[in-house]
C-alpha cells in the first residue's frame, strides 16, 4: 500500500478538467507533485494555487503527442522533485465525432495521449518502483472503455486498452509492492463537454462530479484498488449484460438515452469549431 502523505506525484493533464481536481486533492493529503500539462500559463497558476507550507509543487510543460517529450518526462520530473512514487496518466483530448469523418491525425492524437503516453510513461517509472518496492501507478480510463459509446469510438478503443493493460499489469506487479489502478467514470457533469454545453446526463444513466473522480484516486492508491467505477447508478449489472450480449447492451444505452446524447454533444461540438 503506497502512502501519499510526502509521496512524490507525477500528474498528467494536471492543469485543467479532472486534473485540477486530482491535484488539490493529493496536495491536501501531503504530496509532491509534478504537474504536467501543455500550457505553462495554466500550470504556473496551478503551482500557486496547490503552494503549501512542508510540500513541493512544480511543474513541467509537455507535449504528450511528441514521443520524444514523452521519453524524457519521468527523468525531467526526477531531476526536479526527485524518484516518483505515484503516477497518475490522466492527460487525455476532446474526442467527440462520427468515425467515419474523424481524421487520421486526429484519430493518432487520441491513441497518442490516451493509450500510449500511460504505457510509456509507466514503463519508465516502473524500474525505479521495482528497486524501491514499493510505488502506484493510476490510470483515468472512462466507462466507455467498459461499454463502447458512440460518437467516441477511437477514445472507446484507447479506454478499453487502458482497462485490460491495468489489469495485466496489476498481476505482473504481485509481489512486487507496486499497485495499478483504473478508474472509470461514467459522465462527469461540472467540467468537460457537459460544462462547456451545459448539457445534463440522460436521468437514467446520471452523472458524478469531477471531485468523485479525484476522490476515487485517492481511495484506489490508499486502499491498492484494481479498478473504480464512477457513477451514480448500479453500473456492474448493467456491463455483465453487456457482457453476455453485446446487442443487449446496445439497446440498453439507446433506452437511457445515451445515443441521443451523444449524437447531441457530437453535433454541439461540430457546430463550435
Amino acid at each position: 500500500m503506497q502512502q501519499i502523505q510526502g509521496a512524490n506525484v507525477l500528474l498528467t493533464g494536471a492543469s485543467k478538467g479532472i486534473g485540477v481536481f486530482i491535484g488539490q486533492a493529493l496536495a491536501e493529503r501531503g504530496a509532491n507533485l509534478v504537474l504536467v500539462a501543455r500550457s505553462e500559463d495554466l500550470l504556473a497558476a496551478r503551482v500557486e494555487a496547490l503552494s503549501r507550507p512542508g510540500g513541493r509543487v512544480v511543474a513541467i510543460s509537455a507535449d504528450l503527442r511528441e514521443p520524444d517529450q514523452v521519453r524524457g518526462l519521468v527523468g525531467r520530473a526526477e531531476a526536479a522533485l526527485g524518484p516518483i512514487d505515484i503516477l497518475v496518466n490522466n492527460a487525455g483530448v476532446d474526442p467527440m465525432g462520427p468515425f467515419a469523418t474523424i481524421g487520421e491525425s486526429d484519430l493518432r492524437e487520441i491513441i497518442d495521449v490516451k493509450l500510449l503516453a500511460p504505457l510509456l510513461l509507466t514503463r519508465q517509472v516502473l524500474p525505479g518502483m521495482i528497486e524501491r518496492k514499493r510505488g502506484h501507478v493510476v490510470t483515468i480510463s472512462s466507462l466507455s472503455g467498459k461499454k463502447g459509446i458512440p460518437y467516441e469510438a477511437v477514445y472507446t478503443a484507447a479506454n478499453a486498452g487502458l482497462v485490460e493493460w491495468n489489469n495485466a499489469l496489476r498481476v505482473e506487479l504481485e509481489g512486487s509492492g507496486i499497485g495499478a489502478s483504473v478508474i472509470c467514470p461514467g459522465f462527469i457533469r461540472d467540467v468537460g463537454l457537459f460544462a462547456v454545453h451545459g448539457v445534463a446526463a440522460p436521468r437514467l444513466a446520471g452523472s458524478s462530479s469531477a471531485q468523485q473522480v479525484a476522490l476515487a484516486v485517492v481511495r484506489a492508491i490508499a486502499k491498492n484498488r484494481q479498478e473504480l467505477i464512477v457513477q451514480p447508478m448500479p453500473t456492474r449489472p448493467l456491463l455483465a449484460l453487456n457482457a453476455l450480449s453485446p446487442a443487449l447492451g446496445n439497446t440498453i444505452i439507446r433506452l437511457m438515452g445515451v445515443v441521443r446524447l451523444q449524437r447531441r454533444l457530437a453535433s454541439a461540438k461540430a457546430a463550435s469549431r
